[in-house]
This record gives C-alpha cells, sequence and structure tokens, in this order.
C-alpha cells in the first residue's frame, strides 16, 4: 500500500519530468488535488498539453517507459475522451496514476478545477459537458430499461440485476444534476440529501427472485419518469406509455397487475418495506 509521502515523491518527480520534456508545453493538477481535496486514498491526476505536432499516442509511450523504469507497473489502460488520451496506470503499491495528453491549444478538464503548475492559464479551458444534458441519462435510462425488460422476460435474472443497476446509475445522474453535485461516476450521489438517498437504497434488491426484480424495474422506471418532470425535461412524446409497456411485458407469468406509472413533482413510487 503507498503512502502519502510515496504518492508525494512520485508526483514532483513527474512534474519535474513534464517540466523538462521539449514536447509538453503546459501541465495542470486534476481531480481531488486540484479541489484541495485529497485524503489517503487519492490518485495521481496530471495533465499535460502537448507542443504543435506532437503526437500524443508517441509521447504516452514514451512517459510509459519512463514511468515503468522508475516503479513497479502492474498494468495500464488507455482512455479516449475530451480530445485527449489518458493513460491509467495501476502501480504495485496500488497507486493510480492517471497522465492525460492533450492537443496542443486545449487543456479541458470536465469541468472540475485546475491547479496550474505551468503554461499559459488562459489557454486553460472548461469541458461544454462540465454540466451534463439532462437528456443523457433519461436517454441511457430508457436503453437500461429496454434491456432490462428483454433479460427479465427472458428469465435472465443475473443480466437484469445488471441492466436495473445502470438504470439506476442514471437515476441518480439526474438526482446529482439536479443538486448541482458531480455527475461522473457516482462521485456526487453520497452528498445528495438523506431522503433522496433513502429512496435509492430502497431500489437495492437484495435477490434474483424474478418478481422482487421486476418490482424494482417498475419502481426504477417511475423515479425516472417523475424527476424528468421535476427538471421540467422535454420528454419525448410516448415515452411514458413506452417505459409502461417495458414494464407490464416484462412481469413474471401470474403476477398480479400493477398501477400505472405516474410521474410526480420530483417524487415517485417507494419500495415497500
Amino acid at each position: 500500500m503507498f503512502s502519502v509521502g510515496d504518492r508525494e515523491v512520485l508526483r514532483t518527480r513527474l512534474v519535474a519530468a513534464a517540466r523538462q520534456d521539449p514536447q509538453v508545453d503546459a501541465a495542470a493538477l486534476l481531480g481531488s488535488a486540484a479541489r484541495g481535496e485529497e485524503d489517503r486514498w487519492s490518485d495521481i491526476d496530471l495533465a499535460l498539453r502537448l507542443t504543435p505536432g506532437a503526437d500524443p499516442g508517441e509521447v504516452a509511450d514514451q512517459w510509459a517507459r519512463q514511468l515503468r523504469q522508475h516503479e513497479a507497473v502492474v498494468d495500464q489502460l488507455d482512455v479516449h475522451a475530451s480530445g485527449a488520451l489518458y493513460r491509467v496506470f495501476l502501480l504495485a503499491s496500488t497507486l493510480q496514476v492517471d497522465l492525460s495528453f492533450w492537443p496542443h491549444g486545449r487543456l479541458v478538464t470536465g469541468g472540475a478545477p485546475v491547479r496550474l503548475l505551468f503554461g499559459r492559464a488562459d489557454d486553460t479551458t472548461t469541458d461544454p459537458r462540465s454540466r451534463p444534458d439532462a437528456m443523457e441519462p433519461l436517454r441511457s435510462g430508457w436503453l437500461h430499461a429496454l434491456h432490462a425488460r428483454s433479460a427479465l422476460a427472458r428469465g435472465r435474472s443475473w443480466q437484469a440485476v445488471w441492466m436495473l443497476e445502470g438504470l439506476r446509475n442514471q437515476l441518480v445522474a439526474l438526482y446529482c444534476r439536479r443538486y448541482d453535485l458531480p455527475t461522473h461516476e457516482g462521485r456526487g450521489v453520497d452528498a445528495l440529501p438523506a431522503a433522496v438517498r433513502a429512496e435509492l437504497a430502497a431500489t437495492l434488491t437484495p435477490t434474483t427472485d424474478p418478481a422482487a426484480l421486476h418490482h424494482t424495474f417498475r419502481v426504477l422506471t417511475a423515479l425516472l419518469l417523475a424527476e424528468a418532470a421535476h427538471q421540467a425535461l422535454p420528454v419525448p412524446a410516448g415515452l411514458e406509455a413506452a417505459l409502461e409497456e417495458l414494464v407490464l411485458s416484462a412481469a413474471p407469468h401470474g403476477a398480479p397487475p400493477r398501477p400505472a406509472l405516474v410521474p410526480r413533482s420530483g417524487r415517485g413510487p417507494t419500495m415497500p418495506p
């Protein structure tokens, strides 16, 4: 397990290397270090903006070779997002090191705070997606609902659990958007009001029983519609009816009929005790 001192030493070395690299003209800390919220479990999140003509993949490979010379790297993962290449390293110490390589003239940070280390501050921009389009989680929600329906109808309970979790995550994103909290990767969910968290907790089904999963499906779709109504989203005509049909057609054989999904202002049905 890495120590806070280990993390600081490595980050200092990485920043020094960035200053010396002729292919890097700006660097910034992202994540918890930029927000002033680092704790024992925080990782290293360093953004590097490249000089004109520098290839992000080639520069990332050079940095990976240098890191492996000095650190025990278990594995690495590339993620392409917002025009940058994120190379994520897992060290044997369990420290995560995120190095992002940005094209010249752009240093986008997803709307999160940036702690500029060197380079021109006025070149640092904000990702236009910093406040996410609420229609994206709504649409992802109905997409997960489609697959939850087919999983339940086919008797694939474990796949249904997976899809219902995805549906719940989209609902979480909408809630976080309402309360101006981070929507990505559940980072704002613990700061939601207790009543909202309790409502979400009630949709955690500790079983693969088809009837219980179907009830969770009904509750989640109703909550999704209710939150869309609360935020006055331009819900497509026919979406409520389509979700109702998904729920009805997924019902286990012989299940009793349930009341229609009726969204209310920011609230939906809750799970019974």
